[in-house]
């Protein structure tokens, strides 16, 4: 077959969540499969994470604005490579394309109701494209993936669609998260001291991170030993508003906000930390919170949407909308050594039912069925 994989973010320095999908997923099918022919089209950019092989061709494709490289550029590159299919990685796909097409679909969160306000205009938009795109682009899916068995009922069920054309395909993680020793150089760049909370927040509500700086304002009051929060991506100014909103600016002192925290950091910062805040109110899988476990830290997490479904049944799982249950956890968490050591064997066990080669073995899959329906 010729494969076209659409992978247009992944050169950027800054990456995030879906971008890490399909680069972790591509470097794992260089490694299986030598027989098929790809081609990863991506825009310019100043990470090349990525190397072309013998049967991996990397095009580069450059157009000024995401949509216009979706809908224009994409469109013209494939039709000159004419593949077998055209697998779209990151929720949205081209209006117009000849070839069959094969969708990576997250989730629907940009459909369903938001939790809060959105202050950043660039996930405004993006909600925006997602909303007119993808219901216009499913009817034309040969075969739709998504994340989570969770997320396959809940679009298959929203959107009405044919059981046999969406499948449930986990993520991985990636296998330089492990425990390691010798933390603290790195960690000191973000935050004074090891044994801290870690929090993953940023401006799209579904993260509640206004919820969790509340959480973490109750555990403040009760806790003897006041460890520090840090909360990545998340600006300063951004931070400032929230705990002026929730009325908890005396735990200002108490935060370490330094902005985007480059991936090769994270493993550090997991190892340093004393245990992960993962309370999102949705997700669709949850890459962080398998992260964190496989360095041995802890997790406090959702018991909504996926989360449970990845964490497993054993995980600290509590409400989400319910700062003052997050603020026990973190509370329990600190008091009980056994409970503490318990947390991090489970987290190491649960860890082995993921990895980005399952992941690549289950899509090559696809990839071969799909072959013979043409």
């Amino acid at each position: 077959m010729k494969i076209a994989i659409e992978a247009q973010r992944i050169f950027r320095p800054n990456k995030h969540g879906m971008d890490f999908v399909v680069l972790e997923t591509i470097r794992e099918l260089q490694k299986i499969d030598k027989e098929n022919e790809y081609y990863i089209l991506v825009s310019p950019g100043e990470d090349r994470c990525l190397s072309g092989c013998e049967n991996f061709h990397i095009i580069e494709i450059s157009c000024p604005t995401y949509p216009l490289w979706e809908q224009v550029a994409l469109p013209r590159a494939v039709s000159k490579i004419n593949p077998d299919c055209l697998h779209c990685t990151s929720n949205t796909a081209p209006l117009f394309c000849k070839v069959p097409l094969v969708l990576t679909l997250h989730d629907i969160i940009f459909l369903e109701p938001r939790q809060d306000e959105n202050k950043s205009w660039y996930q405004n938009m993006g909600r925006i494209y997602r909303r007119l795109v993808v219901p216009r682009i499913l009817p034309k899916c040969r075969k739709i993936i998504t994340v989570s068995h969770f997320e396959c009922r809940h679009i298959q069920t929203t959107l009405q669609l044919p059981a046999d054309q969406i499948i449930a395909v986990y993520n991985g993680f990636n296998s330089h998260f492990k425990p390691i020793e010798n933390v603290s150089d790195v960690v000191r760049k973000y935050i004074t001291e090891t044994g801290y909370f870690f929090f993953l927040g940023n401006t799209d509500p579904k993260k509640n991170t206004a919820g969790t700086l509340k959480a973490y304002s109750l555990y403040l009051k009760k806790s003897s030993a006041k460890r520090p929060l840090l909360v990545a991506d998340l600006r300063e100014t951004l931070l400032d508003t929230i705990l002026k909103e929730q009325d908890i600016e005396e735990i200002k002192p108490y935060l370490f906000s330094p902005g985007y925290i480059p991936n090769k950091d994270l493993v550090y910062l997991y190892n340093g930390a004393f245990s992960f805040l993962y309370t999102s109110f949705r997700e669709s899988f949850g890459i962080p919170s398998l992260e964190a476990m496989a360095c041995g830290t802890p997790v406090i997490t959702s018991n909504t949407s996926a989360i449970p479904e990845i964490v497993g049944d054993g995980g600290m799982l509590v409400d989400p909308r319910s700062p003052e249950e997050i603020a026990e956890k973190m509370l329990e968490l600190e008091s009980s050594p056994e409970l503490y050591d318990a947390q991090v064997l489970y987290g190491l066990e649960r860890i082995k039912y993921f990895s980005w080669k399952k992941t690549a073995e289950k899509l090559l899959d696809i990839y071969e069925t799909f072959s013979k329906k043409i």
